[in-house]
């Protein structure tokens, strides 16, 4: 088959891989009919690749057709139509009986001490082979994949792989309540996403910060309050003044490790990146520094008893955050990867009907051809051509 493989930082190509096959009785094999390129992709195409090795398949946001299941797999059979959450959850741990999918104890990978494997995503999250491919072995198949009908292209449903799970997740850590000012730092699909979602779940404002004409520009047609970062000095002092003197109630940060920052920690992460992969992994483990722009800003926005929900992905050990002004503050923090299946049948039911009460439809801004997975790299990368989330078709 046809994948798309790292080959080295800043250097993907499509070659050809062996097929999948059932390896285990919870396993399950699709034929990848569509699979999104996410904003964390992009670590791994810039930053990470001392996790990876050369040829490694990535891709975390796929969907497709069941082709065959293992003898243990009973709730999906041939020919369904199925998303696969980008983590791999057996769905009986406990971790999994709480609803805490991302850390996941029968995939966590303990060598690394990390939580729940995750699909085309390094050594730390198991290695396993992603879905920017044609075919996609599907681990713990008895549990993950989400069964969804026909009656809309695949885009209605493919996000719930994660794009639409993490954003709920996000929206509901952020302690949203009817009437309440939401902020949101960063509007790539995720800060898209967690923006509609907000409204929908009740908050009266939703304010959103960013750069970019085109993600500007598709927010508001959302109903969302834009800030360009660009024209504002003060972000904070904007949004306190927005929200006469008192800060947003819950702030949505979905930039990451990606937003700017000093030019010490855009040199200390470049500089790691380029390191020989003994030392890089060191240099990170134990004193990454991650730009923290898009934190601070958060931060400085919410309110006093406020919440910040944390969705931006971070890899920093030795990140420097204004400890005395969060205590004081007495902000609740809340992070980490979502766990998917805890959101996706809450989500689930917006989808099919002939309505779009989160706006799915509007997200996608470029389609392209499994081959040309490389090209689409560099423009989601430089964010050329108002690319804000590529779809790729096998």
């Amino acid at each position: 088959m046809r994948a798309l493989t790292w080959q080295g930082t800043g250097k993907v190509s499509v070659e050809n891989v062996p097929d999948p096959t059932i390896q285990e009785p919870t396993d399950a094999v699709i034929r990848v009919t569509s699979t999104a390129i996410c904003g964390s992709d992009l670590h791994l195409y810039d930053v990470l690749g001392m996790y990876l090795d050369k040829g490694d398949i990535l891709g975390h946001e796929p969907m497709g057709i069941v082709e065959e299941v293992g003898a243990d797999v009973t709730h999906i059979k041939p020919g369904d139509r199925v998303v696969i959450p980008f983590n791999i959850s057996c769905g009986f741990c406990w971790m999994c009986s709480r609803g805490y999918y991302a850390q996941c104890e029968t995939t966590q990978v303990k060598e690394h001490g990390k939580g729940a494997s995750l699909f085309g995503y390094t050594r730390l999250y198991g290695q396993v082979p992603g879905g920017q491919a044609e075919y996609l072995r599907v681990p713990q198949a008895h549990f993950g994949p989400i069964k969804v009908p026909e009656g809309h292209p695949d885009e209605r449903y493919l996000f719930l792989s994660d794009v639409l799970t993490t954003s709920w997740q996000a929206a509901k850590w952020a302690d949203i309540e009817p009437g309440s000012t939401v902020l949101v730092t960063g509007l790539g699909p995720i800060g898209q996403m967690s923006a509609r979602i907000a409204r929908h779940l009740g908050a009266e404002r939703v304010i959103a910060v960013d750069n970019v004409p085109e993600r500007l520009a598709m927010a508001e047609r959302h109903g969302i309050e834009v800030l360009n970062h660009d024209k504002i000095d003060d972000i904070p002092a904007a949004v306190i003044e927005l929200t006469n003197g008192r800060g947003a109630d819950g702030v949505i940060e979905a930039v990451g490790m990606e937003a700017h920052g000093t030019p010490f920690q855009a040199a200390a992460m470049t500089a790691a990146g380029m390191l020989p992969d003994a030392l890089a992994r060191k240099a990170i483990d134990t004193m990454g520094v991650d730009r923290m722009g898009a934190l601070r800003t958060a931060f400085a926005s919410v309110r006093r008893a406020g919440t910040v929900s944390i969705v931006g992905v971070y890899g920093g050990q030795a990140d420097p955050i204004p400890m005395f002004d969060l205590f004081d503050k007495g902000v609740t923090l809340r992070m980490g990867q979502a766990h998917v299946r805890r959101w996706s049948d809450d989500v689930l039911p917006l989808l099919t009907g002939a309505g779009d009460p989160l706006g799915v439809d509007d997200l996608v801004t470029h389609r392209l051809p499994l081959e040309s997975a490389p090209q689409a790299y560099e423009i989601f990368k430089k964010k050329e051509d108002g690319c804000i989330k590529v779809v790729l078709k096998p």
